[in-house]
């Protein structure tokens, strides 16, 4: 059974990936309201010295260090109220505490996906950043939470958004949900001038200040693509009704159109805090410190299609959505390893979603694969998508793709 959410107690909250900058966010909130939030429980992987420093403040019960051992850790840095645990497996533990009611997971990309799915598993409230999980996953987290009462509300700010906007009718009246994009840096950029784009002009974001690994994401679009599949997953629909329509200013942040024609949006200035906050206190609402919308002031909000030629990842997004099964675990490991070989200079621009179409195409796919299977293809997709040249990417691979 899932646990009772109650309004009028003192919300008691996991945060996973800490250090992160979804996690400094949720400390600015829990921090602007100490008076009705606390924080039990702290993860990082190896910042310890950050975490040790939140945890003086916050005093959790327990902090998780994932990437790190004790001997690594200066002797006292952590307050001695403070169980301080190491390793994966005592995070996957400390998230199932009776106590704490909500888990914030902030963990970028699919390491995340291991502490989110076991505290769906225990049935506690999700305040989803790691989009992650559903796109490797999502057919297998989102049974899970019906089967525990574990509820997913989403903290990306799109998936907010609409998850806000469809409390304005009934699920089966949604005719489809439109995903608004920054653009990114590239977003007037031609196609020639993309294709030279060095990796700080695809660090240079017009708008959101995040980790270089989303922000590369968004640069490409494959944030994007990504969200498109979550959304298929967390909000059960099919995904030919979903779109994505480039929206530069970041205002409005989704919207939900319903079959008898009426939109319905969710504005605000480009904050975190405001998705994170509400995540933690829904159903209810209050006053926060996320800046608001002037509408006193003079201001344009404009919108146009994307340009599935100049990004050709966001057109990976909506392909694998289809498909589903073990389509979505291997974009996004192919994704998470391009991002990284092209921040370390070993791929240029456009070779990020190339390489990704390349190892989605080699791999067995399966509609209905088990956790196992699913961790097994993400190692296979991860090794092929080291080795990969645009020289192989026609080539077979290397290594045999695990049949499900």
């Amino acid at each position: 059974m899932g646990q009772r959410f109650l309004s009028d107690s003192k919300k008691r909250i996991g945060l996973l990936g800490a250090t992160g900058s979804i996690g400094t966010s949720c400390l600015e909130v829990v921090r602007a309201h100490s008076e009705s939030m606390s924080i039990d429980l702290l993860s990082a992987h190896s910042s310890w010295r950050e975490l040790a420093r939140s945890a003086a403040e916050f005093l959790p019960q327990t902090v998780v260090l994932t990437g790190v051992q004790a001997s690594d850790v200066a002797a006292n840095a952590f307050p001695s109220s403070v169980e301080v645990l190491y390793g994966e497996e005592a995070l996957l533990k400390a998230v199932e505490v009776p106590e704490i009611e909500t888990v914030i997971t902030g963990i970028v990309g699919a390491a995340g996906l291991r502490g989110t799915l076991a505290a769906v598993e225990a049935g506690k409230r999700i305040g989803l950043a790691n989009k992650e999980t559903l796109v490797v996953a999502g057919s297998l987290v989102t049974q899970k939470a019906v089967e525990t009462g574990s509820v997913l509300i989403p903290v990306d700010s799109e998936h907010s958004a609409i998850f806000q906007a469809l409390a304005c009718g009934k699920r089966e009246d949604v005719s489809k949900l439109i995903l608004t994009a920054s653009g990114g840096p590239f977003r007037s950029w031609s196609a020639e001038k993309i294709a030279q784009a060095t990796v700080a002009n695809a660090l240079d974001h017009p708008t959101w200040d995040m980790g270089p690994k989303i922000t590369i994401d968004s640069a490409t679009m494959m944030n994007k693509a990504l969200e498109v599949i979550e959304a298929r997953w967390l909000f059960g629909i099919n995904a030919r009704q979903i779109e994505v329509v480039v929206h530069p200013q970041s205002i409005v942040h989704s919207m939900v159109e319903f079959v008898d024609g009426s939109v319905m949006a969710q504005l605000s200035p480009p904050d975190m805090k405001l998705p994170i906050q509400y995540a933690i206190t829904w159903p209810d609402r209050i006053a926060g410190t996320s800046p608001k919308l002037d509408i006193s002031q003079t201001f344009s909000l404009d919108f146009e299609p994307p340009d599935l030629e100049r990004f050709p990842a966001l057109a990976l997004g909506f392909e694998v959505a289809d498909q589903g099964g073990t389509a979505g675990v291997v974009l996004n490991a192919a994704n998470e390893v391009a991002v990284d070989r092209f921040l370390q200079d070993q791929l240029t621009f456009p070779e990020i979603p190339r390489l990704c179409r390349s190892i989605l195409a080699s791999h067995q796919f399966e509609s209905n694969p088990t956790l196992d299977e699913l961790l097994t293809l993400d190692g296979w997709a991860r090794q092929e998508a080291l080795r990969w040249t645009s020289s192989t990417s026609h080539s077979s691979p290397s290594l045999t793709a695990p049949r499900c």
